[in-house]
């Protein structure tokens, strides 16, 4: 009876943790339809129900429950058993799929990890691009990458950049025709450049803070929009307004003066990027030595 139901039991268990059937069939491979099928086949085979589904999520019963509690730390037992047999070779293999934004890709991702691909053929990794909060399950990535240690609660957040600055950037042309902004209320009065987030497709409020450390949020305007943060550095270069990016990305602009910052006490660091990936994934020789390049030793 083993032999003919383990695979269906690996698909319950994959269902009661993704609580999708959607994610799990991601997960697995598989076809939701065909995820579907197999759960019915296993409750019927069994005369027992043992998820519940609704139109939002997926949770087991309490016969799932009991069937689950004994069920899911075998199998745990036995993919970290294979894990540890896969890491017992000579080189790290597979694939390690990571979503950041343009700037953290380009700035830290990829200088840190093209050492690695030369180091490791083995090893693939796939980089994903998102300026919004992407979920490491629906997205099937196995790490994110944020500003800050704030993250969701079940994941672990490890540093792998320096303190970032947001800094108001301008053309020394447009700034000597319009003039600089003293505070960021007078940003009202300026052409500037937004950024669309893909989360939610909002236009990116520009953030401040005052010398009480209060924070000052603005909505600003003007004619370009992007939802990338380097063809917004590329717009303000061209003079087409005020800009707010990283203070290293336009570190190079600011160096040979195509661009000069304004609103700088008012532009606080904070903490820089932090991956994030889920406490409960048991990493693999690939992913550790990811890990291992990307860990910030400043």
């Amino acid at each position: 009876m083993l032999r003919e139901n383990i695979n269906d039991l690996i698909a319950l268990a994959a269902v009661a943790e993704e609580r999708s059937f959607t994610r799990a069939a991601a997960r697995l491979n598989v076809s939701q339809s065909a995820l579907s099928h197999t759960i019915k086949g296993l409750e019927q085979r069994l005369g027992l129900r043992l998820l519940t589904r609704t139109t939002r999520s997926v949770a087991p019963t309490i016969e799932g429950e009991d069937l689950l509690a004994t069920l899911t730390p075998c199998l745990e037992k036995i993919e970290a058993r294979l894990q540890a047999l896969n890491d017992a070779r000579d080189q790290p293999t597979g694939t390690v799929r990571i979503v950041a934004t343009e700037y953290a890709i380009e700035s830290l991702l990829w200088p840190k990890l093209s050492p690695v691909l030369k180091a490791h053929p083995l090893v693939n990794v796939e980089f994903v691009m998102d300026y919004g909060y992407t979920d490491l399950a629906d997205s099937q990535c196995d790490a994110g990458v944020r500003y800050g240690e704030q993250v969701s609660e079940g994941m672990i957040s490890m540093r792998i950049g320096p303190d970032e600055r947001m800094v108001c950037v301008g053309s020394p042309d447009y700034l000597d025709r319009v003039g600089a902004p003293e505070t960021p209320q007078d940003l009202a009065d300026h052409s500037c450049i937004n950024l669309r987030l893909s989360t939610h497709g909002a236009l990116y409020a520009w953030e401040f803070e005052d010398k009480d450390g209060n924070e000052i949020r603005v909505k600003v305007k003007g004619q370009a929009c992007f939802n990338t943060i380097n063809p917004v550095m590329r717009a303000a270069v061209d003079g087409h307004g005020l800009a707010l990016v990283p203070e290293r990305l336009a570190q190079e602009h600011l160096a040979a003066g195509t661009l000069r910052t304004c609103l700088y006490d008012f532009s606080p660091s904070f903490p820089g990027f932090h991956l994030y990936y889920p406490s409960r994934q048991k990493p693999s020789f690939a992913f550790q030595v990811v890990l291992d390049a990307l860990r910030d030793r400043g």
